[in-house]
């Protein structure tokens, strides 16, 4: 049976390539291969398109005009961003690529490119498309034996603030103490997945130069820089401490639109319980206090509640919960429901509580709550009769999307579509966040290809959310917390696999190198004292672990400055290099959430503008100019 090769979706004049003599006889050659064995025919389809898709798509780049009209379009659009989305933000998404460093964002762009047959470098992701874009600084306050500056005086609401003898420096003394500040970083880091080190952090937190995805949680979520491993507190705490906790609560901007009446959603591809949702809703001295078995003896007789007991208990009202992390909710050792023979994967409360019992005692009667742990319940459920929603998909983090079981585990854009239709049903709004917490993973790991697949799908979550909500009335900001001491390079040519080879050998041991490379991390190999020869293994594995540097069983973070993409009511105020603590203020101050009102004139409703001058002009002003 004569099989017809389907066409792609190509623009109109990809489509007049179709009958150049090159075309035609690519298109001839890939039909031949597929009808001589249907199990050639992605191979034929392939073939056939190529010549339309990249040998013709260079012959357009050698014309000048091709590139004049491009830059042409570009400043047309430009132009028209000159017209201020000056809005009410009803809604607010904050999708948070965890450790997705321009390299790694870059590296997507032409995974995701390659993964539809194109070279993959003139790609466009979602959030390519956004139109501002700003560079965050992570870094962490400074740690050191420094006078107390006093309480903070925080524009958005925040537990109250005491002095400590062991606090952040103020900002303005920082570039006084540059010279001699360094000895007082530590030197250490943590990995994203358990511990394996105490952590360090500059993107940055207040006492490291390379950040970890606790304090920099903190920061792009409560608006206020804190130490690397602490989260919804203040640099007043310090890591592991629980006596140096009360106090020193800062509040998130979940809770500012929750306060609000706004409809609020987290959304994560980690355990609930991980380093950045955690900071949307608890107060916690050490982010490895998953349930009250990891924590110390010393911390609960102090009376500090672990994560996962707290994120039922602080915001008892978050319309939507999903991700992994399920053992934590359950008493030691009960059986999970999914992997009954595994003993890791089994309940860890010493408390004995049942956390899902909780969650539920705490819905009204006349509200429809849902528990659900595997895609099939998710999928069933009729989204706009449900109330609350708690998904618990795994006993810890999800499933790497390239390992991901199609029953068991929903997607990242699957679990956003049924988080968005559930929050869109309040008239007031809603907050969502969303994490795509395994490109983390990926990276630490030294496994490349897992971390670039999830930031794709991350990419698509970001296009499915674009999907069902309106610039007018909604800001979406995607960023990362941090970058990897990820890259590739090698003087790769055009449509070269992402994971593929560079084009010539090491000139030093002439040995090839994949495009791909870490800084450090497990894929350091000597092989009869001499650096493995990749040609020798299959480098395109899954799980490959990319060559680095120098030999760490856990790949670190990099420190240098993350991408901040905005678009929607006051997306605008992103915009040159900020701190990363500035980001929460714009949300808050686009949606009129938190304390900072003065500009939200009486009576505007979310989505429209407000009327006068004053919010025009408030939102042309540096925001530091107005605090």
């Amino acid at each position: 049976m004569r099989q017809t090769l389907p066409a792609p979706g190509l623009p109109p004049s990809a489509e007049r390539d179709l009958h150049s003599p090159g075309a035609q006889a690519m298109l001839a050659l890939g039909q031949c291969l597929a009808e001589s064995d249907a199990s050639l025919l992605p191979a034929g389809l392939a073939l056939s398109w190529f010549w339309v898709l990249v040998v013709q798509g260079k012959e357009k780049e050698k014309d000048p005009k091709y590139w004049r009209d491009q830059a042409q379009q570009t400043l047309k659009n430009a132009l028209d961003l000159q017209k201020l989305n000056t809005n009410v933000a009803k809604n607010v998404i904050l999708f948070l690529g965890d450790g997705m460093g321009v390299s790694t964002v870059t590296a997507a762009r032409i995974l995701k490119g390659q993964l539809h047959h194109h070279p993959g470098e003139e790609t466009r992701l979602e959030m390519d498309k956004f139109p501002f874009v700003a560079l965050s600084k992570a870094l962490s306050p400074l740690r050191a034996p420094f006078p107390s500056p006093g309480p903070s005086a925080l524009p958005y609401p925040c537990g109250p603030c005491s002095p400590s003898p062991r606090v952040s420096l103020s900002p303005a003394l920082a570039p006084v103490l540059e010279s001699w500040a360094p000895p007082l970083l530590l030197p250490v880091f943590a990995s994203g997945q358990e511990r394996q080190q105490k952590a360090g952090t500059e993107t940055y937190n207040t006492n490291a130069q390379v950040p970890d995805s606790a304090g920099t949680a903190t920061a792009y979520l409560c608006g206020v820089k804190a130490n690397e491993g602490t989260v919804g507190v203040s640099a007043a705490t310090e890591r592991s401490r629980c006596n140096t906790t009360q106090g020193n609560e800062v509040t998130s901007i979940l809770r500012w639109a929750k306060d609000a009446g706004k409809s609020v959603g987290i959304v994560t591809t980690t355990r609930v319980n991980h380093a950045t949702p955690s900071a949307s809703y608890a107060h916690s001295a050490d982010r490895d206090w998953y349930s009250d078995n990891e924590m110390p003896p010393e911390a609960l007789s102090q009376g500090c509640k672990d994560i996962a007991y707290q994120l039922m208990h602080n915001v008892r009202d978050i319309e939507v919960i999903m991700g992994g992390g399920r053992k934590y909710m359950y008493p030691k050792n009960r059986t999970d429901v999914e992997y009954e023979m595994d003993e890791k994967s089994r309940g860890t409360r010493l408390d004995g509580l049942n956390l899902i019992d909780v969650w539920k005692s705490f819905k009204p009667r006349h509200q429809h709550a849902h528990f659900v742990w595997n895609r099939t319940e998710l999928l069933a459920l009729d989204p706009y009769t449900v109330d609350y929603l708690l998904g618990l998909f795994e006993p810890g983090d999800m499933q790497y999307e390239l390992n991901r079981n199609n029953v068991t585990d929903p997607s990242l854009s699957e679990m956003v579509e049924v988080a968005l239709t559930i929050l869109k049903k309040n008239p007031k709004g809603f907050f969502l966040l969303v994490e795509g917490g395994r490109i983390d993973h990926g990276h630490h790991e030294g496994k490349a290809k897992q971390a670039l697949h999830e930031a794709v799908e991350m990419d698509r979550a970001i296009g499915q959310a674009g999907a069902m909500t309106s610039l007018e009335d909604t800001l979406t900001v995607v960023t990362a917390d941090h970058s990897h001491v990820f890259t590739f390079g090698g003087y790769t040519p055009r449509g070269n696999s992402i994971f593929g080879l560079a084009p010539m050998v090491s000139d030093t041991d002439k040995k090839p190198f994949t495009a791909i490379l870490y800084g450090n991390g497990p894929g350091y190999k000597v092989v009869g004292g001499e650096r493995e020869n990749v040609s020798m293994v299959d480098y395109a594995h899954n799980n490959y672990q990319a060559q680095s540097a120098v030999p760490l069983r856990h790949e670190t973070h990099g420190g240098e400055d993350v991408a901040v993409f905005a678009k929607g009511p006051m997306a605008h105020l992103l915009h040159g290099v900020h701190e990363q603590n500035y980001i929460p203020h714009v949300m808050a101050y686009a949606a009129c959430i938190g304390a900072n009102l003065d500009h939200c004139a009486q009576g505007s409703t979310a989505g429209s503008p407000a009327p006068g001058p004053l919010l025009l002009l408030l939102a042309l002003l540096p925001l530091s100019s107005l605090f």
